[in-house]
């Protein structure tokens, strides 16, 4: 697996646990406010961390952490994933996966050998509307595919939106809301400007707490929980 980089400790991106974080190298989306060009671009790729640094690293932590985050890019472009995961699990670590949710033959397939313990899948907006916001040539009914499994997974896990000032609509999260109606968390997650695939994106501006007062606000009423992060 492509390994393009490791965070060695973090108390933020796997919910309740001690967790690292594993970035995998490709996506199949061209998202404009995507903070990780560097796993996106080829042309921008460093060198991959081997497996085996990558496992000798966690046998180093047993014990001390409670779980592996891999996220991306898009790790379901991976040929290997399941494999990898498996070799994590095997390892006594819990895994949560980071996904675009483009893929629901791997997710089923991950879910189906009992691979993943946290799902978080991004949904980049209505989806009528990802052709235009990942800038990629997208099957939506697989993204449709992908928030059922998650949903009757049985597993916790949350979508989440990448929220850019502009980008969306009020009526967007109202579509989004009918997409997911039921499900157990939506999160909020405000545009931080830093890095962005898109140049343009660096002179966005993130949205203001009361904007996402308001989607908080209109999606509320179709999930069990909406958090901002």
């Amino acid at each position: 697996m492509r390994i393009g980089g490791l965070q060695k400790f973090s108390l933020i991106d796997y919910p309740d646990k001690v967790c690292c974080v594993v970035f995998t190298q490709g996506c199949n989306f061209r998202c404009g406010f995507c903070h990780n060009p560097e796993l996106v671009q080829p042309e921008k790729f460093i060198p991959p961390l081997s497996e085996q640094e990558a496992f000798s690293f966690l046998k180093s932590r047993r014990g001390k952490l409670d779980g592996v985050v891999i996220t991306g890019g898009e790790p379901t472009v991976q040929p290997d994933l399941l494999r990898f995961i498996d070799k994590v699990k095997k390892s006594n670590f819990k895994v949560k996966l980071d996904t675009n949710g483009s893929k629901p033959e791997v997710l089923k397939k991950a879910l189906g050998e009992r691979l993943l313990d946290y799902i978080a899948m991004d949904i980049k907006g209505p989806l009528e509307r990802y052709p235009e916001i990942t800038n990629s040539l997208i099957d939506t009914s697989k993204i449709k595919q992908s928030m059922a499994l998650i949903m009757s997974s049985g597993l916790p896990y949350e979508f989440r939106t990448t929220v850019v000032n502009g980008q969306l609509k009020q009526d967007d999260f109202v579509e989004i809301g009918r997409l997911i109606k039921g499900a157990r968390l939506y999160v909020l997650q405000k545009f931080v400007v830093s890095k962005a695939n898109d140049p343009a994106f660096l002179q966005r501006k993130s949205p203001s707490d009361e904007e996402l007062k308001q989607f908080q606000n209109l999606i509320s009423p179709y999930v069990s929980k909406c958090l901002i992060r």
